[in-house]
């Protein structure tokens, strides 16, 4: 059996084939665009197959003979619903790069279906969220019976044209966070905070990271707040954005911005080695109790392809069970620490 790369020649898909190339591995490129998949294909000696998403058939066809999707094309909102049913119909192992609580809801909701079908489903196999994930799992078996989890991310370096265009579509939404076990807009008194990082303090604005869900699968706490630090000036902007979410939400609004999110190339190959990220992260227990740990990690998207190639090679091997799984339940906490250029701090 073969595995494929879906979305091949985007910016993040192209990253993860020419690592996998790099490794003498294998893989299928694949996505809608015959003519720039051929050229892909050509430039790394590997095969590829072009069908769109919106086509069943046609998405069922492409699978045949491949063990694992490794889906790289967003939004994820609209493209991992059809690939997931197609993977559980043809009983193809799927794993994608989704940052959005809504992705990773639908697909862990979706553990019957996966046992049943003998595949695996692993929504956030790169930066979102296998770094703060595999934190919070930590964290959690070092502080076990934990009540709240705080978990914070600070990235530099730019955006592919797929973040860009997942930012464009969350502006003028509130944050969101767990309550109770709920998915709720950030209570008031959680919006901002001040975090410790490995680099040094700095503010941070309580976003919709996809850890609000997978971190309650990976560790049963209750009450998660995931924050992430902005560049300096765009708080209030945020704020103001927010507070006209109808107006920012509508296509008038949303078209102009779209377009220009989809013309952004992403990081260049320079900025990304002069960049870095950073996952802290804390839990408390009922009486007051602490533990605390931070994880560095390379830019963003250089991780995401180092941990796309090395989760898609172990389902290949067989080496993960089936049902959908957060990366932590699935590979366990410390697959982050086997990442290139990752450093775990005080766990």
């Amino acid at each position: 059996m073969s595995w494929m790369i879906y979305g091949a020649y985007g910016y993040t898909g192209s990253l993860v084939a020419q690592l996998a190339a790099t490794r003498g591995e294998l893989p299928v490129l694949a996505g809608r665009d015959e003519e720039r998949l051929a050229a892909l294909g050509e430039q790394l000696g590997l095969e590829h197959r072009a069908f769109a998403l919106s086509d069943p058939a046609a998405v069922r066809s492409g699978l045949d003979g491949i063990g694992t999707v490794a889906h790289c094309a967003g939004p994820f909102s609209s493209t991992a619903p059809p690939m997931v049913e197609a993977c559980l119909a043809s009983g193809t192992h799927y794993l994608d790069v989704t940052g959005e609580i809504d992705v990773f809801e639908h697909v862990l909701g979706l553990d019957k279906e996966a046992n049943a079908a003998g595949v695996t489903l692993l929504p956030g196999s790169g930066f979102d969220v296998v770094p703060s994930d595999c934190l919070a799992a930590m964290l959690a078996h070092a502080l076990p019976g934990a009540k709240s989890l705080t978990l914070a991310i600070r990235m530099s370096g730019g955006a592919s044209p797929g973040t860009a265009k997942t930012m464009v579509e969350s502006l003028g939404t509130p944050g969101r966070a767990r309550v109770g076990g709920a998915i709720v807009p950030v209570p008031a008194q959680l919006r901002r905070r001040s975090v410790p990082f490995t680099s040094g303090a700095a503010e941070a604005l309580a976003i919709a990271w996809g850890d609000v869900s997978t971190a309650y699968h990976s560790t049963g706490i209750a009450d998660i707040t995931v924050y992430a630090t902005l560049p300096r000036g765009a708080a209030p902007l945020v704020g103001m954005l927010t507070l006209a979410g109808p107006v920012v939400r509508s296509r008038l609004f949303q078209a102009p911005l779209r377009a220009f999110a989809g013309r952004v190339r992403g990081p260049s190959s320079e900025a990304r080695s002069k960049s870095h990220g950073e996952v802290w992260g804390e839990v408390v227990a009922s009486d007051g109790t602490r533990a605390c740990g931070a994880i560095t990690t390379p830019n963003g998207y250089d991780l995401t392809a180092d941990s796309v190639v090395r989760i898609a090679t172990r389902l290949e091997a067989g080496e993960i069970q089936s049902g959908a799984m957060t990366p932590s339940r699935a590979l366990g906490t410390d697959f982050v620490r086997e990442l290139d250029g990752v450093a775990v701090h005080r766990t």
